[in-house]
């Protein structure tokens, strides 16, 4: 991945710098903000903004809003107060690093940011199966559907596709639809000209033409308005696209793959996703099978994720046992390969002795023993049932509901949205209304934990 840099190199982040270099990053620096995004509005994709907090990130994150220009931005500092880092966040910031740096919290963060996916690792005959047809297709130029649950892998299958393809040399440009507000979407796909709109100063590439040669992932392509799919379905029919205020067409050689957690054929059929669109992204369909659906995955996949978090966090590998192997196996994975992972991480954490035993493996949602007041509170709350939300408005129980499952799943928004059963996109647009209102909202999982480091 590609990082710019906003700060001198001198001290502390310096070795951030030299650190994310070590991590096969390549870097770009500049001294301000004004000569930061004249960088961004080059043609060289920049994939994640490093930015010193001896610099306003609002208003770093506001000029990249104003020429629409979606990438993440991380704040940094040295002695910086957990009320400082928390300021960055609301401002914008996708993170917050503390300096002098970590390693292994530079690891995460460029893994979270990228979006950089690990090898396959199936065992179960569902999967093999799934990968068979995999390599019968990855080698053609045909768009293909990536369709599956939250949490099962979609972004790994795609860019194994990518490595297994004909295009392998290219790019591989992934845009998460559901992550981008509606107004900046279309120019991140397709760039904009200067002057195409208030605050382009300069003519920018979007996704498609970053992706020329290569291959771009369309993430969770059942986010984006109606409006835009009708842009897209042109541009993947002629493979030309219009920069906004573009005077004419640009031809581009990309392949298209698509995820969706969701079944496009009745979003299709409720007015929300062209029947056109669909059929054009869907030549080849690739689905991919729950946690639940591929038990033999299970033993594997625990094995890969004790083995990396041990390397991730200095600590001796142990292997996991017998017993806490059944009792993962028993499990029902609700959040499927994410909480797999995130729980086998937690484990690695947690485990004592020569091997990972079930005291170690605490699964979400697993019952513990409250404390004695929590027990008569919640008795006496339970006493008078649904009586206690009469009274109440549906949106001062829907805001509760919403923010406690946000600190049920640590941050985790996409965890939260699917437990509540609404879009990430839906979910975000509320919690920004929240926020405006002046509730506590949770950060992002990934910035709670960077202000847990320093605090």
């Amino acid at each position: 991945m590609r990082i710019l840099i906003i700060g001198s190199l001198a001290g502390a982040l310096g070795g951030a710098a030299r650190m994310a270099v070590g991590r096969g990053a390549r870097l770009d620096q500049t001294d301000t903000v004004d000569d930061a995004m004249t960088l961004l509005r080059s043609p060289a994709p920049i994939d994640a903004v490093l930015c010193d907090l001896a610099h306003d990130v609002r208003e770093l994150v506001e000029a990249l809003a104003a020429q629409r220009i979606a990438i993440p931005v991380i704040a940094c500092g040295v002695n910086i107060s957990p009320e400082r880092a928390a300021q960055a966040i609301r401002d914008g910031a996708r993170e917050f690093l503390p300096l002098p740096p970590d390693a292994d919290l530079i690891a995460a963060i460029l893994e979270a940011v990228s979006g950089d996916s690990h090898h396959m690792v199936a065992r179960d005959p569902a999967m093999l199966d799934l990968l068979r047809r995999v390599e019968q297709v990855a080698a053609s130029d045909a768009s293909i559907l990536i369709t599956g649950e939250s949490g099962t892998g979609k972004e790994v299958l795609a860019r194994h596709l990518h490595r297994r393809s004909r295009r392998v040399a290219g790019p591989f440009v992934a845009l998460n639809c559901a992550a981008i507000p509606d107004n900046l979407l279309e120019s991140e796909l397709f760039g904009h000209e200067k002057g195409a709109f208030s605050g382009a100063v300069a003519r920018r590439i979007g996704r498609f033409e970053a992706a020329d040669g290569g291959t771009l992932l369309l993430d969770e392509i059942s986010e984006m308005d109606v409006r835009l799919q009708a842009k897209l379905l042109r541009a993947l029919q002629e493979r030309e696209i219009d920069r906004i205020g573009g005077s004419g067409p640009v031809k581009v050689d990309v392949r298209i793959l698509a995820t969706s957690n969701r079944n496009l054929l009745a979003e299709v059929g409720r007015g929300s996703f062209r029947e056109d669109l669909y059929f054009r992204l869907n030549v080849v369909s690739l689905r991919l099978p729950a946690l639940r659906e591929r038990p033999a995955d299970i033993a594997a996949l625990s094995e890969h994720f004790a083995r990396r978090y041990a390397d991730a966090n200095g600590v001796a590998y142990r292997a996991v046992s017998r017993a806490a192997l059944a009792k993962l196996t028993a499990a029902p994975w609700r959040g499927n390969v994410r909480e797999l992972e995130n729980t086998l991480h937690r484990a690695v954490l947690l485990a004592q002795g020569g091997e990972i035993g079930t005291d170690a493996i605490e699964l979400l949602g697993e019952a513990t023993k409250p404390e004695p007041a929590f027990e008569a509170a919640t008795a006496a709350a339970g006493h008078s049932g649904l009586t206690g939300l009469v009274g109440r408005r549906v949106e001062e129980v829907e805001r509760e509901l919403i923010i406690e499952t946000l600190h049920h799943t640590l941050g985790n928004r996409t965890h939260a949205a699917t437990i509540l059963g609404i879009s990430i996109r839906a979910l975000r647009n509320k919690l920004r209304d929240y926020s405006a209102q002046g509730a506590d909202v949770p950060p992002p999982a990934a910035a709670q934990s960077a202000l847990g480091a320093i605090a």
